[in-house]
């Protein structure tokens, strides 16, 4: 057995973590409205909960408006309802079967407060990383004392998680610089 196993498995882990905060930060508008701020929002719809997307086509015909057309009429006002709860600050005008959202105006407290937002999903990606780092270090640990696996392999294993939790952080900074300086 070896140090390298452990981590070929922990990084899969990784990379879904990484696609995971990519989604994420997509939900955060920048300067265009797109169907991707809303679409997974939760909607208590029949006591069960739907993502905006299984209930209504959503499209981005102008820069600041997202318009909704449901599937049913009945899905209208729990839609409304989860979008007011959302917290995305947009304002709903229902107009017979379709709910169009105007998005306001991107000011400079609002770029800030999207931006606290965006390094708070940052944090909550790298506490993931190091879950998964430290699962994998327990399982390295574990393996070499049940004699499975060396103390100098224990060793090279801990470096070598130490490097992928460097490699993925860059990559996250990466993300949410980039993010940043659409929001800016």
């Amino acid at each position: 057995m070896s140090y390298k196993e452990f981590i070929d498995k922990v990084r899969p882990e990784f990379e879904k973590t990484l696609k995971f905060l990519e989604g994420e930060l997509a939900k955060i508008r920048t300067s265009r409205a797109s169907p991707s701020l809303v679409e997974d929002i939760e909607v208590d719809c029949f006591g069960n909960k739907f993502s905006l997307k299984q209930l209504a086509a959503i499209s981005s015909p102008e820069a600041n408006k997202i318009i909704i057309q449901p599937w049913d009429t009945s899905y209208i006002e729990p839609i409304e309802k989860a979008i007011l709860q959302s917290g995305l600050g947009m304002s709903s005008v229902i107009d017979k079967n379709i709910i169009r959202l105007s998005l306001p105006l991107l000011t400079e407290e609002y770029r800030h407060s999207l931006i606290k937002i965006l390094n708070q999903k940052a944090e909550e990606t790298r506490q993931t990383a190091r879950h998964w780092r430290e699962d994998a270090w327990n399982k390295i640990q574990k393996a070499e004392k049940e004699k499975k696996l060396s103390e100098d392999d224990k060793f090279r294993g801990k470096d070598e998680l130490q490097k992928l939790i460097d490699e993925y952080n860059k990559k996250i900074k990466e993300l949410v610089d980039k993010k940043e300086k659409e929001l800016l």
